[in-house]
């Protein structure tokens, strides 16, 4: 029986695949094989409404599936090595140099800053930048910024990321007419989300340019005065700001009154640890010859642990399930912010509910919110623990001492 060959697209699929498991390091979780996947069905995408012959369709398909092969040696000069190891690939299976040629210029022209010259080139600059104008790229925005940390160790804070992104969404434009209708509206939405978390974390650092796009009207020449939309538009942004410092504020002041609850805990627990081994060690041996002691001292003993028991229960965690389902999530009934809440959820499930809770504001405001009302709920535990340990061990002190008064004097 004759074995059917495969095609030269499910070859370089096949060939990609293995070559992104064996030689590609997982801490690429953006330049991944599932990246490559997702450029390779964005140019049957494209390509679907460009008028492409088949071959240069089939051409465009190779260019995707090794585009970013040359992740095995590191990030800079990855194009040159992936089409090389395309060149080699198709030269071993007999294509010709010109179509080599064109498949490795294509791959070259996905370099950054991008500058294509053919059609063929833009359609594959388009394909590899489409989740720009997709809803995966708030997924996109947390596993560049992952790579980047894991790869380069490059940890930006939530402004130098947004400035980041902002730059780099401003300066790339699609460079297909097929590219601008499938993915340019969605990209500008994006850009806007951008802009708004920026204005929540400081509203000042705003451009007119950006401040013209939340307000939906074109910037005007310089000496002139911000119009009236304008106007309202940074009004509203510095309300938000507002809002933000009275949530750090609280936060702080929560956390601050915790730390002040925990250290009162273990200077109850040290001074009644204390008086328990003194008593032990000095009182309890000279029971037999001094009967009288052993009331007034069980006295004290009960005394201190009763308040060693509050002041444990005071700074005892409290066990939690761990685990909201993305359901919760999609119904907004999760607090993503406290630990307790997400320590046994898979990472992906966690991600995607961060980046759930990151593009809606509603969602973010009212988890913050929720989680200052239970941090409020933890602390009136916390005192009302510590305020009957300090009562037991006030009243009973003053018992304890009266009591031993009482038995020296009789």
């Amino acid at each position: 029986m004759q074995v059917e060959q495969k095609t030269i697209l499910e070859s370089a699929e096949e060939y990609t695949r293995v070559f992104f498991a064996q030689r590609i390091s997982d801490k690429y979780t953006y330049h991944n094989l599932q990246h490559t996947i997702n450029v390779v069905n964005a140019v049957k995408e494209i390509c679907a409404q460009e008028e492409l012959t088949e071959e240069l369709e089939e051409s465009l398909e190779i260019a995707a599936w090794f585009h970013d092969t040359g992740y095995d040696q590191g990030a800079e000069g990855h194009e040159q090595r992936s089409a090389e190891y395309a060149a080699k690939f198709l030269k071993e299976r007999g294509f010709s140099k010109e179509r080599i040629g064109l498949i490795s210029a294509s791959i070259l022209a996905t370099k950054y800053p991008q500058v294509p010259t053919t059609l063929v080139e833009k359609v594959l600059c388009d394909a590899d930048l489409n989740h720009l104008g997709k809803d995966t790229y708030w997924d996109r925005c947390g596993k560049v910024r992952q790579e980047l940390a894991l790869v380069k160790d490059l940890i930006m804070n939530e402004q130098e990321w947004i400035d980041f992104e902002l730059s780099f969404m401003k300066n790339h434009k699609f460079h297909t007419k097929v590219g601008q209708d499938l993915y340019e509206k969605n990209k500008v939405k994006h850009i806007k989300q951008l802009i708004k978390q920026k204005a929540r974390l400081d509203a000042d650092s705003l451009s007119s340019d950006e401040i013209a796009i939340l307000a939906k009207k074109s910037v005007k020449k310089k000496g002139k005065k911000k119009n009236k939309s304008e106007k309202k538009v940074l009004k509203k942004m510095r309300l938000g700001r507002g809002v933000e410092t009275m949530y750090r504020t609280t936060y702080r002041t929560h956390v601050n009154l915790s730390s002040i609850a925990d250290n009162k805990a273990n200077i109850m627990l040290s001074i009644n640890a204390i008086i328990v081994s003194i008593s032990v060690s000095t009182l309890v041996p000279n029971f037999s010859d001094n009967p009288k002691l052993i009331a007034p001292t069980l006295l004290l003993l009960l005394v201190c642990l009763a308040s060693i028991v509050f002041a444990t229960l005071s700074t005892m965690p409290k066990v939690t399930e761990g685990v909201f389902s993305r359901e919760d999530i999609r119904q907004k009934r999760s607090n993503l912010l406290f630990f307790g809440n997400f320590y046994n959820m898979k990472m992906e499930d966690f991600h995607w509910g961060m980046q759930e809770m990151i593009k809606d504001s509603d969602f973010l405001y009212s988890s913050m919110t929720r989680d200052l009302y239970f941090l409020g709920k933890v602390l009136a535990k916390k005192y009302a623990f510590l305020r009957t340990c300090y009562r037991i061990f006030m009243y009973g002190l003053i018992l304890s001492v009266l009591a031993f008064a009482y038995v020296f004097a009789a």
